[in-house]
């Protein structure tokens, strides 16, 4: 599973710069979409992962750097999955990862942009 966010427009929540939303995105091993989250803008990336994983089965858990905490980490592990997440500059005891695994996180990346090229033929052939 790998997990990412991506910003949209107005659904819900709000600050001084305007309405804003954030998906929050979980993939399988080849890319297609597994769970989805939306919450407000303002909402931490990481605070989203561990409802993002929960229940989820996998063999490995793939997420950039700013998902590197204890406790992504220990609910990742709790549910078989190996964590290949870099660790972050300020961590005193850096974890080791993967880092021919990490490579595939691409994989969410890659999902966001095939959401928005759907999206967008779907405009261009006025389907909705």
């Amino acid at each position: 599973a790998c997990s990412g966010c991506s910003r949209r427009q107005p659904r819900h929540g709000g600050h001084k710069r305007g309405l804003n939303s954030k998906i929050h995105l979980a993939v399988d091993a080849h890319g297609m979409p597994v769970r989805m989250l939306v919450t407000a803008d303002t909402t931490a990336d990481c605070s989203q992962a561990i409802p993002l994983i929960e229940g989820l089965e996998a063999d490995h858990l793939l997420a950039d750097k700013g998902y590197d905490s204890d406790a992504i980490v220990a609910q990742a592990e709790a549910q078989g999955m190996n964590v290949v997440i870099p660790p972050r500059r300020n961590r005193c005891h850096p974890r080791t990862y993967d880092r021919d695994l990490y490579r595939l996180r691409h994989l969410v990346e890659n999902a966001f942009v095939a959401a928005i090229h759907i999206r967008c033929l779907a405009l261009w052939a006025k389907i909705l």
